[in-house]
């Protein structure tokens, strides 16, 4: 079996095989960690950083996650209502007042969080460089129509969640989402991860190597904001913030972060929320099809997505969770107090990897 590095406690031994099995099939680089009541039980790492197999996957490797990175930034607008300086009921124009424009003026901060604020997308597409204009991409979205009566449809935001709930953070705390994950949220804990990247860490990143079946671009050209995969390779996109997909960092620094969550707002001596704060995650604010994911059943809390029936990514009702592009994972379980993660380098579409290594965790929980 393919060696795999780091640390894991005997009764969580089966999550180490799995990671070792993904390796010896088609994965190249990956890690994967576990974290039980904020310490971390599973923090493990192989493979390959790039695709050629020569650069091993080192345990400060880090990579592009995604939209795991949209639970970084649900839990700083999570921590800013915990604080009470930002209400999830309120409308957004309340903190960013040209967003009434177009008909929006009753679109609240949770419709944004939940993906019903009904901006999917720019409208027309938005031209491929302002994707890393911060002003451009949200003066854009302030001045859009939704596509229907917010709170009514839940659609996923896969790009533009981002941009909404970051200037809802930047006009509260006159800090950028990445400046005030870093300093609020990433520095205290210690954790290694990044929206935003600066160039002095671009040494220690696993390139992203896009699925075989990669068309290109995400979406339909000529409905969607044209994206490629490959683009996270690029210095454009490391160096922007990016808020719903592109974070960098390991399964180490996404279970740490979200380990917050899993254990009532603290978590190795550092307390971030209170515990009715983390609650609020699972507050439902839609279930049902998403047509932006094909039709396929969602149910949204703030910022995350919740356990049900379709989705059922936990035994215990009270787990949220969110996945990034090609297999990325977080699960965060308040009720276990538990959270895992599954970082890699090599996207793939369809299989359960990540499932795969969620499920080897509950196996040692009930050991």
């Amino acid at each position: 079996m393919a060696p795999i590095h780091g640390t894991c406690d005997d009764r969580f031994a089966k999550v180490a095989d799995t990671l070792a099995g993904l390796l010896d099939g088609d994965d190249v680089g990956a890690s994967a960690a576990v974290y039980l009541d904020g310490e971390p039980v599973a923090d493990i790492w192989g493979g390959y950083a790039d695709a050629a197999r020569t650069r091993p996957w080192e345990r400060d490797t880090i990579t592009n996650v995604w939209s795991v990175t949209k639970t970084m930034t649900a839990l700083c607008a999570l921590i800013l209502a915990d604080r009470g300086d930002l209400d999830l009921t309120a409308p957004v124009a309340r903190y960013w007042p040209e967003f009434a424009a177009a008909g929006k003026d009753g679109v609240t901060v949770a419709h944004l969080l939940s993906h019903t604020a009904g901006l999917p997308d720019w409208r027309p597409p938005l031209p491929a460089g302002e994707l890393y204009d911060w002003a451009a991409a949200t003066a854009r979205l302030a001045a859009q129509a939704p596509m229907w009566p917010p709170g009514t449809q839940g659609a996923y935001h896969s790009l533009t969640q981002g941009y909404l709930v970051g200037e809802v953070v930047r006009r509260v705390t006159g800090l950028t989402l990445g400046t005030f994950f870093a300093q609020q949220v990433a520095g205290p804990l210690g954790a290694d991860f990044h929206i935003g990247l600066p160039a002095a860490h671009d040494h220690r990143v696993a390139p992203v190597i896009p699925p075989p079946d990669d068309p290109g671009q995400t979406g339909d050209p000529g409905d969607q904001t044209p994206m490629r995969a490959a683009d996270a390779n690029t210095t454009p996109w490391r160096r922007a913030e990016i808020p719903a997909a592109g974070g960098h960092g390991n399964a180490r620094s996404v279970a740490a972060v979200q380990s917050i969550l899993a254990c009532g707002g603290a978590a190795r001596g550092v307390r971030l929320l209170s515990p009715a704060g983390c609650e609020r995650a699972l507050e439902e604010q839609y279930h049902g099809p998403d047509p932006y994911l094909g039709g396929m059943p969602a149910r949204y809390g703030l910022g995350y997505g919740l356990n049900d029936e379709d989705l059922r990514m936990s035994p215990n009702p009270r787990t949220c969770f969110w996945g990034g592009w090609g297999g990325s994972l977080v699960v965060v379980d308040l009720q276990a107090r538990m959270t895992v993660s599954f970082v890699m380098n090599r996207m793939l579409n369809g299989g359960d990897r990540a499932g795969d290594i969620v499920r080897a965790a509950y196996d040692g929980l009930t050991t």
